[in-house]
Order: structure tokens, then C-alpha cells, then sequence
């Protein structure tokens, strides 16, 4: 049987902040929606860090780092991915369709794509919404949404923790825009 070494972090090939800002980035902008955690929001920034997000937007009352909460899950991707606070959510989605940005609510709705469904086109920027963690995504922005992408539930909670979600669904795109 052949062993599995783990490997050092000298060995896993990590960008400096100037080659993490030059690289090519995934075609995704993740939007917070009134998240209060900042547990979870430090968790976002890591994982758009991991899949070379294109930006976070902060809306409402979602914390800004530098917050040591933030900073303590987020481990420096604070520095790496680029992000902005809005105060108004619905606002910021209807500015990125006017770019042709197109708006995915992950959300429980009628009518939802199932996330595993889903086919992003190719040459097509993103942005995610992730709502918060009581309340989920503030309806007028899912009724603004371009599409509601569910991701598919089998247990009794049908609820994620939104740092869990924003795994999943990042992952789920970030391998759907690579194959093609």
C-alpha cells in the first residue's frame, strides 16, 4: 500500500498577495447578504481565496474586517480577495445587471434549478447571493435574482450554514467553468 505523506506548507505552492491580485480569476462575485457572523464571513473570504473569487461584496449589516473574528477564520484572504461594503443589497444587484452580470440567489424557493442542474455559460461573470442566517435571502433581491440555484437537501434540516453553502456552491461552479 502506498503511503499518503502530508505535505508541508512550504510544499503547496501558495501565490503571494501580488500573484494571488495577477492571477486569473474565476468569472464568480460572492454577495453577503446581512450576515452576522463573523465567523462565517472570515470563512467566505478563505474559500473565494481557495477558488480565486473575482470580489465579495459586504451588503448591510455584514461586518468589514479588519475584525480580529474576522481575520481569526479568514486567515489573510482579507488581504487576497478584493471586497466592498454596500449598504443596499437590491441596489448592488441591479448596478452588476446593468454591467450584464447575471444574479444567482442561493435560496429555497418555487421554481428553484437545482444546483447539480445548473450549467453556467461560459464568458459569463456571476455574482452569488448568500442571505442570512436566520432570514436567508431578503426576498425583493431574490424576486430581482436572474435565477434561485437550490442546492439539492436530503436529511431533516434542509438548512445550511452559509459558510457551508458558499463551499459548496463555489466548488460546484468553480469545477463546472474548469471542464468545459
Amino acid at each position: 500500500m502506498e503511503e499518503n505523506r502530508k505535505l508541508k506548507n512550504s510544499e503547496l505552492d501558495r501565490k503571494t498577495i501580488a500573484e494571488f491580485k495577477a492571477a486569473t480569476k474565476t468569472p464568480l462575485i460572492i454577495i453577503l447578504d446581512n450576515i452576522r457572523s463573523l465567523n462565517n464571513i472570515g470563512s467566505v473570504f478563505r474559500t473565494a481565496d481557495a477558488f480565486l473569487i473575482k470580489k465579495i461584496y459586504l451588503c448591510g449589516i455584514t461586518a468589514k474586517p479588519p475584525h480580529k473574528d474576522i481575520q481569526k477564520t479568514a486567515l489573510g484572504a482579507t488581504e487576497t480577495v478584493d471586497w466592498e461594503h454596500k449598504e443596499d443589497t437590491l441596489e448592488l444587484v441591479k448596478s452588476l445587471q446593468a454591467e450584464n452580470i447575471k444574479i444567482l440567489s442561493i435560496e429555497q424557493a418555487e421554481n428553484a434549478t437545482m444546483l447539480h442542474t445548473f450549467e453556467p455559460e461560459s464568458n459569463q461573470t456571476y455574482a452569488i447571493i448568500f442571505g442570512n442566517e436566520v432570514k436567508g435571502v431578503q426576498q425583493d433581491v431574490v424576486s430581482e435574482s436572474d435565477i434561485v440555484i437550490e442546492i439539492p437537501q436530503f436529511g431533516s434540516k434542509h438548512s445550511l450554514n452559509i459558510s457551508v453553502s458558499t463551499g459548496v456552491v463555489v466548488w460546484d461552479l468553480f469545477c463546472k467553468f474548469n471542464v468545459k
